[in-house]
């Protein structure tokens, strides 16, 4: 990579409006304008209030972004953004601004896969040398990558319905936690006993790396109910240990699953988690656990969505000779010969 060249990337794929400026792989600059508040009374992000959110947010973002680098827009020589999957008046949102942008300065401008971003931050914060095992984890994803170049991947496997990040929120609301839910339900679960309740581990009774985590949302749902039949109430001590034990599920499935890809992924350098979930760190450790080769787990602020991967995922891709694509998707899989995944949850089929 060129190690002098000054990268802008965007990034507005969900619920946080970021922008964020590289040279190299030094971050200069890396904000993060969150919406947390927008959506706290409704249980979720709701589309239409993060699309206008990030229409009147991402010029604010940018400015902030350049003006942290101590860098003028005439000094950049390439922009990179989110063009894909997510929520598509996000995306539309930071495309366009993107493009003004461009034609401003008179620069590239590439558009990056969002879960690219992600599956290439273990190359950004470790140098991570190609090919790699990333897990990619996080509210609206969850598989098994081999990483072999900034626009090669290899899908070894992935969830069949929720993804572990959704599954933390839905608990979390079930038992009447706080939003954002994998942070509140990692608080909780420190407190209680992870075998007070008898949860399944799907899928692990089946060959493979695929993943699932609906039915385990809907037994600790059950669990509750009883709980709260039988007590008359949900008592602090028993939301304790649905947490608990909802996340070592979790954690369980995700480990032994996280063997078997290992196993399938032939030689790699390197075992990476990235995503939301990748904050977790009693997931962390038990994929630390079963690794055979290093184990890469970026820093907190990299796990979560921000802009500093879409710009590295952008200049490495440039650097490739990969043009990407400025159309913004909704859905957009990094495997486009893998089958789909067969996934609901809210937000549609996985990628």
């Amino acid at each position: 990579m060129a190690q002098d060249l000054l990268t802008l990337g965007l990034e507005s794929s969900c619920d946080d409006t970021a922008a964020a400026v590289l040279r190299g792989r030094a971050i200069l600059s890396n904000v993060v304008v969150g919406q947390d508040a927008l959506h706290a009374a409704f249980g979720g992000v709701v589309p239409e209030i993060a699309a206008r959110a990030h229409a009147e947010k991402i010029d604010v973002a940018v400015e902030r972004a350049l003006d942290d680098a101590g860098v003028m827009l005439g000094e950049v020589d390439r922009i990179a953004v989110t063009a894909g999957p997510g929520l598509i008046g996000g995306v539309l949102a930071g495309v366009m601004c993107a493009r003004g942008l461009a034609a401003a300065a008179g620069v590239p401008l590439v558009g990056v896969n969002h879960l690219a971003g992600h599956a290439l931050t273990p190359r950004l914060t470790d140098g991570v040398a190609y090919p790699f095992l990333v897990l990619l984890v996080s509210g609206g994803h969850c598989q098994f990558l081999r990483v072999e170049g900034p626009a090669r991947f290899r899908r070894l496997g992935g969830t069949i319905d929720d993804a572990p990040g959704e599954a933390f929120d839905k608990v979390a609301r079930l038992l009447g936690l706080p939003q954002p839910g994998g942070p509140a339900v990692e608080r909780e679960a420190q407190g209680g006993d992870p075998d007070a309740f008898a949860l399944p581990r799907p899928l692990l009774d089946r060959p493979g790396c695929d993943l699932s985590f609906s039915g385990l949302k809907t037994a600790v749902l059950r669990a509750r109910d009883a709980a709260v039949a039988r007590n008359g109430g949900l008592r602090a001590s028993v939301r304790r240990d649905l947490c608990a034990g909802f996340q070592a599920a979790v954690r369980d499935v995700l480990a032994e699953k996280s063997r078997r890809a290992l196993e399938a992924a032939g030689e790699v350098t390197a075992f990476a988690v990235a995503g939301g979930v990748a904050a977790n760190g009693a997931i962390r450790a038990a994929l630390e656990a079963v690794s055979p080769v290093p184990f890469v787990a970026p820093p907190l602020a990299l796990c979560t969505d921000n802009a500093a991967m879409i710009a590295f995922a952008g200049a490495e891709m440039l650097d490739a000779g990969h043009a990407g694509t400025l159309t913004a998707r909704p859905r957009w899989p990094l495997d486009a010969e893998a089958a789909p995944m067969l996934a609901g949850g809210k937000r549609g089929a996985k990628a």
